[in-house]
């Protein structure tokens, strides 16, 4: 598969043992305590990876969460720990190859829920909303628009799919089962608080944050910590504000875009993903550094 040079398909490190692949993060084992995470450039829409890489979009995923995880250390710990590359991959062309997208993080234990925040109606909230006046079970007034604010933002969690699955939104009380009601109460407490700073400080940007998905672990002392990514075009929607209309679902910096033109295509969604245009690649990739720009001045 040739790719341009500047993207990066697959990470393929050699000097340490591949732990885990997602869709878009490969892990590797530093030690019993630590872990090495590089976002690659690979694209997943519907839960496909497609064949062609968006390139510097793994580079902006990771500028753009350590932005995040720097401003919100204050309202709860995270993974990062602050370890040059070079101390963990002893090779230096392996370690050029993913510097800027890699990250030495502790090891935690992920819960096993997804923590979703939502401001505004859209989605599968919107959808859900239009079938039943809830969203995730959760009452909303009559006579909301699409993409309208929400009167206050709403905590809804989901379950973790396997890789090719979707995740599926639950209620707050599926949620308690599965990881225990205090521990529920605190994913959720943080998420909204995440959520509610990250929309202030984005909404000084020009960009609305409609909705976010955050990852909790728990570290090896049992103490709940932020993981994955935080706030980034992958995890949330961001839209312009000055682009932004009720009853249209606006434009945004993440890969909508991709989702739009995949929409024109006759696939069901299904693996192997299309192969997409040279134009949807620049675009997307475009998309992705004014969203990193607008939001760190970087």
């Amino acid at each position: 598969m040739s790719h341009a040079p500047e993207a990066l398909y697959d990470s393929e490190l050699k000097s340490l043992p591949l732990l885990h692949k997602g869709k878009v993060r490969d892990v590797y084992a530093i030690d019993e305590e630590r872990l090495l995470i590089v976002t690659s450039d690979r694209l997943s829409a519907f839960d496909v990876i497609l064949p062609d890489p968006i390139p510097g979009k793994g580079a902006v995923l990771t500028a753009v969460s350590s932005f995040w995880f720097a401003r919100t250390g204050h309202i709860v710990p995270n993974q990062l720990l602050d370890v040059p590359l070079e101390a963990v991959i002893p090779d230096p062309a392996e370690a050029s190859r993913v510097a800027g997208r890699a990250i030495v993080t502790v090891r935690a234990r992920p819960l096993p829920i997804e923590a979703v925040a939502r401001g505004y109606l859209i989605g599968s909230g919107w959808k859900d909303y239009q079938a039943s006046g809830r969203v995730c079970g959760i009452e909303l007034p009559p006579g909301l628009r699409q993409a309208q604010r929400l009167p206050e933002p709403l905590f809804t969690p989901a379950t973790k799919a396997a890789v090719g699955d979707h995740d599926e939104n639950i209620s707050f009380e599926q949620a308690a089962r599965t990881i225990g009601g205090e521990l529920a109460e605190q994913v959720r407490e943080l998420t909204l608080r995440l959520y509610g700073e990250a929309v202030e400080y984005a909404a000084s940007r020009g960009i609305i944050i409609a909705d976010t998905k955050f990852e909790f672990g728990l570290d090896r002392n049992d103490r709940l910590i932020l993981i994955d990514e935080a706030l980034t075009p992958d995890s949330s929607r961001f839209w312009p504000a000055d682009q932004y209309r009720e009853g249209t679902s606006p434009p945004s910096f993440d890969k909508q875009y991709v989702r739009d033109y995949l929409e024109t295509l006759d696939w069901d969604k299904t693996a192997p993903g299309p192969r997409l245009p040279a134009e949807v690649i620049a675009h997307t990739a475009a998309k992705y550094r004014e969203a990193q720009q607008r939001l760190t001045g970087e």
